[in-house]
C-alpha cells in the first residue's frame, strides 16, 4: 500500500476510501506534532443544541487527540479513543454509506468553488446516528472545522464535534451543509439523492433568515445577533418573526427542530 495514503496498517475504516479519492488535497505523511487548536475560537463558530464533545483528527495517521470529556459518557468509553475508526464503529449501518457520500460531497463542492484557498474558513455538518453509552442509536449533529494545512496546501488537521440531537428530533434530512464560518458567508445546502427517506423541505428560507436562525440555534439575544450579522436589533426581531410565521412555528425552539429536519442546520 503507497505509505502516502490516509491508512492506518491496524486500523483501517471507510473514509479513507473517501480521502484517498483526492490525493493532491487530503494525501500527507507528516509526523510532526501539531499545535493544539484554539478551542475557544472553535466553539465561538458552532451551536451545541445539546450535550456534545469534540476531538482533533491527524490526517497523516487517522488518529485522534485532544478529546472533550464529554466523549466518555455520552458512548460509554472506558479510556479516549485514539483512532477514527472507534468513531466510525459507533456510527449506525445503515447511515455509514450516507456518511462516506457526505465527505465526498464537501470535498467536491470545495473544489467547485476553489474553497481549498480558504478551507480553514468553512464548515462542514450533517447528521447520522451513532451509539451511546445506553445501547441504542441517537441522531447526533457533526460539524467538522478544518484547523492547519502544510505549505502545499494539504489538509493536516480537523476538529470535529458531535452533538446530540436526539431531544430536538428523531429525523435525519440526510442534508449537507457547507458554510463560511470567520465572517464568510458562504452557505451551501446539498441533498443525499440516493435514499428514499426524505423529502424537499416545504419551506424555503433566504440566506439572511438562514443567518438569523444560525443564531436563534446558537441561543443568541437579539444584541448578540445584531451585533453578529452586523445588522440593527429591530431587523433582528424582524426577521425572527418573520422566519416563525413562515416556518409555522410558535417560537425558538419549534423553528430549530424544523430547520434541522429541513437540512437548515
Amino acid at each position: 500500500m503507497d505509505k502516502k495514503n490516509l491508512d492506518h496498517p491496524k486500523k483501517q475504516h471507510p473514509l479513507t476510501q473517501v480521502w484517498n479519492s483526492y490525493p493532491d488535497f487530503f494525501q500527507n505523511s507528516s509526523t510532526s506534532v501539531l499545535p493544539v487548536p484554539s478551542i475557544e475560537r472553535i466553539i465561538g463558530e458552532i451551536f451545541a443544541a445539546g450535550q456534545f464533545y469534540y476531538y482533533v483528527i491527524n490526517f497523516a495517521d487517522s488518529t485522534l487527540c485532544n478529546h472533550h470529556e464529554n466523549i466518555l459518557s455520552m458512548h460509554g468509553f472506558n479510556k479516549y479513543p485514539v483512532h477514527l475508526k472507534e468513531i466510525i464503529d459507533l456510527i449506525h449501518p445503515d447511515d455509514l454509506e450516507f456518511v462516506m457520500e457526505a465527505e465526498r460531497m464537501c470535498i467536491e463542492k470545495m473544489m467547485e468553488i476553489n474553497g481549498f484557498d480558504y478551507q480553514q474558513e468553512l464548515k462542514s455538518s450533517y447528521c447520522f446516528r451513532m451509539r451511546t453509552a445506553k445501547g441504542n442509536y441517537e441522531l447526533f449533529h457533526h460539524q467538522a472545522l478544518h484547523t492547519y494545512k502544510d505549505e502545499n496546501g494539504k489538509l493536516l488537521q480537523t476538529v470535529n464535534i458531535h452533538t446530540n440531537i436526539e431531544h430536538i428530533t428523531h429525523q435525519n434530512s440526510y442534508t449537507v451543509l457547507l458554510s463560511g464560518i470567520n465572517g464568510r458567508k458562504d452557505f451551501h445546502q446539498m441533498q443525499w439523492i440516493n435514499n428514499n427517506k426524505t423529502s424537499a423541505p416545504s419551506v424555503i428560507f433566504t440566506k439572511r433568515e438562514v443567518e438569523v436562525i444560525t443564531c436563534i440555534a446558537k441561543g443568541y439575544s437579539a444584541a448578540k445577533a445584531s451585533d453578529f450579522l452586523n445588522i440593527s436589533e429591530e431587523t433582528v426581531r424582524t426577521h425572527r418573526k418573520n422566519i416563525l410565521k413562515k416556518a409555522d412555528c410558535k417560537n425558538g425552539s419549534e423553528l430549530v427542530k424544523k430547520a434541522f429536519e429541513w437540512g437548515y442546520l
